[in-house]
C-alpha cells in the first residue's frame, strides 16, 4: 500500500511538474503575441494620426462646396419664386381692373 501512495505522489507530482511547464510556456507565447499585436496597433495607430490631416481638408472642401450649392439653389429658387409672384400681381392687377 506504501509503495502504491508513493507511486501515486510521484505520478501526480510529474504530471503537475509537466502541467506547470505547458502553462509556463503558454504564457511567455501569449505575451509574444500581445507584444506583437501591440506593434501592429501603434503603426496603425500612426498611421491614422497621419491621415488626419486629409481627412480635415477634404472635411472643409465639401462643407465650403455644400454651402456654395445651398446658395445656389437658394438664389435659383429665390428669382423664380420672384418671376411667378410678378406673374400673379400682374395678373391680380388686371383682374381687379377688369371688376372696377
Amino acid at each position: 500500500m506504501d509503495a502504491l501512495m508513493f507511486v501515486l505522489s510521484v505520478t501526480l507530482s510529474v504530471l503537475g511538474i509537466i502541467l506547470l511547464i505547458i502553462l509556463i510556456i503558454l504564457g511567455i507565447k501569449l505575451i509574444d503575441t500581445i507584444n506583437r499585436a501591440n506593434v501592429v496597433l501603434d503603426d496603425i495607430e500612426r498611421k491614422s494620426n497621419s491621415l488626419n490631416g486629409m481627412f480635415h481638408i477634404i472635411d472643409t472642401v465639401t462643407d465650403t462646396l455644400s454651402y456654395l450649392s445651398d446658395s445656389l439653389v437658394d438664389g435659383i429658387v429665390t428669382g423664380v419664386s420672384k418671376i411667378f409672384s410678378k406673374k400673379k400681381k400682374t395678373k391680380r392687377k388686371k383682374e381687379m381692373e377688369e371688376d372696377e
